[in-house]
């Protein structure tokens, strides 16, 4: 029963990690949902969370393969600085958006671990996710990979600290940034997950401290394990259908869905 509830608990993490629906708001509202201290386990949300960044990695292994090459190409190579220098500009974007979430991350950690965990606020939460896609519904600009600027990296980087809060979709909330600035769909789309990298890397790095000091690894290796894998797996065909829904220009679809979701919230747990 608890390596099916780890597999359960992986494929939701995998299928809601890449779509703008908020994957740690579904978790915490398993929690709710069922009671179980199962739910609580933080250490497996860091493993699944692995799970979906390797997916997502594979997906994108040559955009970051290129793009690491032409990093540090530009940086210890001054004699093809110039053909590397767009690229070079995209990767300190892609820092630059980074390090908003990174401070506020840290900062607002405990309150948001404490505070925050509210299932009426939740609700709240999907309602306002629901409201953003709601605002891209016909968008669609013509910034292409090398169009965006320090300014749009900025804003998108800002406006990010808001997915911190349970029920705000991060993937959601930086592909509307993207799509307001004037990006592209497939621009704002490969953005959104290029820039997902280095947030979840730093989650799960801040996270390895714990997982080694819960000191029960030999009995909880398998079901982490298999909830990974599921993860993974599923993260690898929800991007898939994600990509599809966007480039048709479909993303408000999913508010329909936030909105269902936040109704039952407030009669379930009313």
């Amino acid at each position: 029963m608890n390596y099916l509830i780890y597999i359960i608990l992986g494929i939701i993490q995998g299928f809601t990690e890449p779509i703008p629906v908020s994957s740690s708001g579904h978790i915490f509202l398993f929690k709710n949902i069922f009671n179980s201290n199962m739910f609580n386990d933080l250490n497996f949300e860091i493993v699944s969370n692995f799970g979906s960044f390797l997916a997502i990695l594979f997906i994108f292994r040559k955009d970051v393969g290129d793009l690491l090459k032409a990093f540090f190409t530009y940086i210890f190579n001054k004699d093809k600085r110039d053909e590397n220098k767009q690229k070079f500009k995209y990767c300190m974007y892609i820092i630059v958006s980074t390090i908003p979430i990174g401070i506020a991350g840290v900062l607002l950690k405990d309150t948001i671990e404490t505070k925050l965990q509210n299932i009426t606020l939740l609700g709240f939460a999907f309602l306002f996710t629901a409201f953003m896609l709601l605002l891209v519904r016909k968008k669609n600009g013509k910034k292409e990979d090398f169009d965006i600027t320090l300014k749009d990296a900025l804003i998108v980087g800002l406006f990010q600290i808001i997915a911190l809060f349970p029920g705000i979709s991060r993937s959601g909330t930086t592909l509307v940034l993207c799509l307001l600035v004037g990006m592209s769909r497939s621009t704002a789309l490969k953005y959104t997950f290029i820039l997902y990298f280095p947030i979840s890397l730093g989650t799960m790095l801040l996270g390895v401290k714990d997982i080694v000091e819960a000191g029960n690894l030999a009995s909880v290796a398998l079901p982490y394990f298999l909830g990974l894998v599921a993860a993974c797996i599923v993260t690898y065909f929800s991007y898939r259908w994600l990509s599809e829904i966007v480039k048709r220009g479909n993303l408000w679809k999913f508010s329909i869905y936030c909105v269902c979701l936040a109704i039952f919230i407030f009669i379930y747990f009313r």
